[in-house]
């Protein structure tokens, strides 16, 4: 039975935290499509809240992983674009990668198929700026309520402790949004060989802005320079029972014996007003923007040379969140980037303490900060007998800017739960098929093919067959390809 709207005060509904009737666990409440969401949706604060709780202490998604330290160099001149302190000309910026699976659990192997993390800090001269984002440049869902039902069907079942490929097929079959995000899992890119010959994205879409005031949008890529290599199925699975740790070991391994892994780093601009007409939705995480629409603009390279000297203090309690951002960067309409806006710093304040941003791994570099927050568990920096309160008349400063804010966009309509307005190519199964036909050679599509088969043979016939139509919309032929294999085993 579909759950939708009209299913509102039904019994067999969900129900928020109070026993009320839920409007919705699909969709956000917005101002418009495009709109920004609205705090007051108490279900989607609650969804969020509730999910960055759920484990202690390791973190919900993104449990296993590790990482290292080292530099960001600009080698090219980016200005016009932002003001941004750590990419005008010349700049060195410090800076901290953690690389890491996202379903798995702190023991899991790191060479099981899994989209991966890619979490990168920057300790500019202005703050903390951190880009949270992944191995693949698209995600599984576009809405962040829908982000906790995702993990969760990525987790153990309930009676069983056991992963499911039945309960991980019938999300993703009935939320066909993620069929680009699953066609990049289940191809070569879903096993890399070891995280210094993966490439990372921010995924999202964010804004720059310039000292004149101009925004523009902007997607971040960060290319590998040893290569991109990948695992075949046969060498992941031997991998996770010889060395649980091949990954983790790989990089540290490297960085002792001086073997620095680097990144090129260059970004998609898009001029502010051209996401308006664009063919497709630009805030869409689950779409790429066309390389020939926006072509690639190269802006430095960095280098990861230096280990953790602490697991725990230097990685472990790294504190990540895209709520770390600074002067002349900043968001966009991108539902899911604004869920993640309050939901990381949250999972944080939770899983280390209210005082994370304390710790030494989680201060900026730029000085003592100023704030009005007070107390809470682990307070070690504070303000002495300054006021605590703003205004004051005791001389402390405190912001107080009324206006337009830089990094804004326009928004207006009603308050509405509704997924995007469909653009003229927007459509969930496109970009998923250019990748099969047009990216993958003929050899990695064969494995593709057993790879997707090998899971569900071990799904329900009903998960099973909805599934063999989610591939054939993806592209005809590979998806009767995977019904022939299925077949074939069971």
């Amino acid at each position: 039975m579909t759950m939708n709207s009209n299913n509102i005060g039904d019994s067999t509904g969900s129900q928020m935290y109070n026993g009320a009737p839920a409007e919705s666990d699909r969709n956000s409440l917005a101002l418009g499509d495009l709109g920004p969401l609205l705090l007051h949706d108490v279900h989607l604060v609650d969804n969020l809240a509730h999910f960055n709780r759920e484990s202690v202490p390791e973190r919900r998604p993104h449990a296993k992983g590790s990482g290292a330290f080292g530099v960001f160099r600009v080698t090219h001149d980016v200005s016009h674009y932002t003001k941004a302190d750590l990419f005008q000309p010349g700049r060195e910026t410090r800076m901290l990668a953690r690389f890491s699976t996202v379903a798995g659990e702190l023991g899991s192997p790191d060479t099981w198929r899994d989209v991966r993390g890619f979490a990168l800090r920057f300790y500019t001269n202005e703050g903390n700026f951190d880009i949270v984002g992944n191995n693949t440049p698209v995600f599984f869902v576009r809405d962040p309520m829908k982000f906790p039902h995702f993990i969760h069907s990525q987790k153990r079942t309930a009676d069983s402790g056991l992963r499911s490929e039945d309960m991980q097929w019938d999300f993703w079959t009935n939320n066909p949004e993620s069929a680009h995000q699953v066609t990049y899992l289940m191809g070569p890119r879903g096993l890399p060989r070891s995280w210094r010959h993966m490439n990372g994205y921010g995924s999202h879409t964010y804004m720059w802005i310039n000292a004149s005031g101009e925004r523009f949008w902007v997607k971040y890529h960060f290319h590998t320079q040893q290569g991109v290599e990948n695992l075949s199925n046969a060498e992941a699975q031997e991998l996770a029972g010889v060395d649980a740790d091949f990954h983790r070991r790989d990089l540290f391994e490297a960085i002792a014996e001086g073997n620095f892994p680097k990144w090129r780093f260059s970004v998609q601009i898009m001029p502010y007003e051209e996401a308006k007409t664009y063919h497709i939705n630009p805030f869409d995480l689950t779409k790429t923007w066309s390389h020939h629409d926006y072509p690639l603009i190269d802006v430095g390279e960095f280098e990861l040379n230096e280990n953790p000297e602490n697991y725990h203090a230097q990685i472990e309690q790294a504190a990540f969140a895209p709520s770390n951002f600074v002067p002349g960067t900043g968001f966009s309409p991108d539902k899911m980037l604004l869920g993640r806006v309050f939901a990381y710093a949250d999972a944080q304040r939770y899983r280390i303490g209210p005082n994370y941003d304390q710790l030494p791994i989680n201060q900026p570099k730029n000085g003592a900060v100023l704030t009005y927050k007070q107390d809470g568990p682990m307070a070690y920096h504070h303000n002495g007998s300054d006021p605590t309160y703003a205004p004051n008349s005791y001389g402390k400063p405190y912001s107080d800017f009324e206006g337009t804010v830089e990094n804004s966009w326009e928004a207006d309509g009603e308050m509405i739960r509704a997924a995007y307005t469909l653009r003229e190519d927007d459509d969930d199964f496109t970009q998923a098929g250019t990748l099969v036909r047009e990216v993958y050679t003929p050899e990695e599509v064969t494995d593709l093919v057993e790879t997707v088969a090998d899971m569900l043979v071990k799904a329900s016939s009903v998960v099973r067959e909805r599934a063999f139509t989610y591939w054939k919309n993806i592209d005809t032929a590979t998806g009767q390809k995977i019904e022939d294999a299925v077949h074939a085993r069971v």
